[in-house]
């Protein structure tokens, strides 16, 4: 049982914005529509807000450098991973190859779970074999979160002269980078900072633990964002009955809080 109620609300928070920031990290309308007109500066700045709002990049991120403690270590690990996923975006938007974004968000899901899960030393305790390189899994999972930010990348107008093409495919994995440094010197400065306070390991434990469950939901929620999109009348009721009954649960959920308060 977590002792520490601050961390223990702070994670509960987290987890309540999760499914806001599922609905942050698409491509809106308003964003193809500017893309129309934009520069390539318009398509730094997208790629830098796209990653600040990438969640499951940003976790994906903070498991690899919650244990990293030198700047020479966090550099090679972070390189390694941007290597990665520039690979994989600028090649698979410039050559037009996609797949599901659900199910490629799913898979980077998982690469969530296994960091959380590598953390904990899972591996260890439950495999009771050493951990597989984290240098090649970074860059292995790199080229995953690539593809999935291609996938995002080829829902905008990138035109038709390839020379324009690559110059905004470039523009945006530029502000990708630029968002990721900024996330980064967030991330590795207030663990640098509480990693020689008393509760670290607490909070080692359940930040974690959190990146896991973290996971988990965001893999059910994109499979379920899947089966809408593939079979959105495969379900036992049609798609906007299942939307209602949604709404409905909330509603009931509200009211039963509301008893519980008189």
């Amino acid at each position: 049982m977590l002792k520490n109620k601050p961390l223990l609300r702070f994670l509960i928070l987290f987890a309540s914005f999760l499914p806001l920031l599922a609905f942050a990290h698409g491509i809106s309308e308003a964003d193809r529509l500017s893309m129309l007109s934009g520069g390539y500066v318009r398509y730094i700045g997208l790629g830098a807000s796209h990653m600040l709002t990438g969640y499951d990049h940003l976790l994906f991120l903070f498991g690899v450098v919650f244990f990293l403690t030198t700047f020479k270590e966090v550099a090679k690990f972070v390189t390694v991973f941007t290597i990665g996923h520039a690979i994989t975006l600028i090649f698979a938007t410039f050559f037009k190859i996609t797949w599901n974004y659900y199910l490629i968000d799913a898979i980077i899901a998982i690469s969530v779970i296994y960091k959380g899960f590598d953390n904990h030393g899972g591996f260890q305790k439950y495999f009771d074999m050493k951990s597989p390189s984290l240098l090649w899994a970074v860059f292995g999972f790199g080229l995953l979160h690539g593809f999935g930010l291609s996938t995002r990348l080829q829902q905008l107008p990138l035109g038709d002269d390839n020379t324009s093409i690559l110059l905004r495919i470039l523009s945006f994995n530029l502000g990708v980078e630029i968002g990721q440094i900024a996330a980064l010197t967030v991330m590795v400065g207030l663990l640098a900072f509480w990693r020689h306070r008393p509760s670290f390991k607490r909070f080692s434990f359940a930040a974690n633990l959190a990146l896991v469950y973290a996971g988990v939901f965001l893999l059910l929620m994109q499979l379920h964002g899947y089966l809408h999109d593939s079979d959105p009348n495969g379900f036992k009721f049609p798609a906007q009955e299942h939307m209602h009954l949604h709404q409905d649960m909330d509603v009931e959920k509200s009211i039963q809080t509301d008893r519980e308060k008189l």
